[in-house]
């Protein structure tokens, strides 16, 4: 697995090197993990999500947060700085688990990152994402091609995330945007060692997956 980290970047310059990258791992190419973070943009999936904006085109403008229509799977969410954003393009096509085994393993990778810094998440049965009772700390939105997968996950580190105030999150009415900062009232996390523990788990969970080689 190639691990590239693309720093600050914008969702599409994002979306057209996943593009990029998933032809030639079609192809053969080596599978490959990007870790990034985004201005701040909201974004719409596959399933919609418009009816759970709560402001403007307008008002979005004029705070320079851009609204985009997607093609991962999922409903309504939204990326900034601050939060770690996973998107990996691997294999899928013949691999026990499929596209359940992938969600179960993305799950899996915040899981652990989160057991790290001693912060216990879990699942919750037909709401996808990682979870500390209402409050929701990783949201996962996935496409595929060729049985081979983009988009990924989205897991809020630090403190501020306030731009989840302008929607419903994943339009789950009862959800709340939470951070591994808020989590654990500290504000000195640093997102380069979160990244590596992210990094170091899911070469962990996926040598050991449904979805591993072999």
């Amino acid at each position: 697995m190639r691990v590239v980290d693309l720093g600050l970047i914008s969702y599409a310059e994002a979306e057209k090197i996943q593009k990029e990258t998933l032809a030639e791992v079609v192809e053969g190419a080596e599978e490959t993990l990007f870790l990034l973070e985004h201005p701040p943009v909201i974004t719409l999936g596959r399933n919609g999500g418009r009816e759970n904006l709560h402001v403007s085109d307008e008002f979005l403008q004029q705070q320079n947060i851009e609204l985009v229509h997607s093609s991962r799977g999922g409903n309504i969410t939204c990326h900034f700085p601050g939060q770690l954003v996973a998107y990996p393009i691997f294999r899928v096509a013949k691999k026990p688990g499929g596209m359940r085994g992938l969600f179960t393993d993305l799950e899996e990778v915040v899981i652990q990152t989160c057991s790290h810094y001693g912060l216990d998440t879990t699942r919750q049965e037909g709401r996808p994402g990682v979870w500390i009772g209402n409050r929701k700390i990783c949201s996962i939105g996935i496409a595929m091609r060729k049985w081979t997968s983009y988009h990924g996950l989205a897991f809020n580190v630090l403190t501020d995330v306030d731009l989840f105030s302008l929607i419903t999150l994943c339009g789950l009415s009862d959800a709340e945007p939470t951070s591994l900062e808020k989590e654990l009232g500290r504000n000195d996390i640093d997102m380069q060692e979160v990244k590596h523990v992210l990094t170091e788990a899911f070469r962990t969970v996926f040598a050991d997956s449904t979805l591993a080689q072999g």
